[in-house]
């Protein structure tokens, strides 16, 4: 587990503006990440707790999602995902070519 990049944490934040769902404040604050094995897209199981507890959780809703272009012009789809209790659960990315994702830019579009 690690600590969130900044554009991973932007990324997360617009997701969570997008999402008709409430978090704490804070949610930030105790927030680790562990990489999900997705062929180097860049998906994140999310940590809200700092712990590892994502095993113990189970996949419950989408909240949102947004689409973004890769450094190469690929578009990238980037969804969050919410556990079955509605916390945090997995960023999921996925480009569109199923190759690594290069860079995670500072703008995003709508699906």
């Amino acid at each position: 587990m690690r600590h969130p990049t900044a554009l991973e944490i932007q990324l997360l934040e617009e997701l969570i503006c997008r999402s008709h769902n409430t978090f704490p404040l804070n949610w930030k604050s105790n927030l680790l990440v562990s990489d999900l094995s997705d062929g180097g897209m860049g998906s994140l199981a999310l940590h809200p707790h700092g712990i590892d507890d994502y095993k113990e959780h189970h996949w419950g809703s989408q909240a949102s999602d947004c689409l973004f272009d890769d450094i190469d012009g690929i578009t990238v789809v980037a969804s969050l995902y919410l556990d079955e209790k509605g916390e945090l659960y997995e960023l999921d990315i996925w480009k569109t070519n199923w190759n690594p994702l290069i860079d995670i830019p500072i703008t995003y579009r709508d699906v």
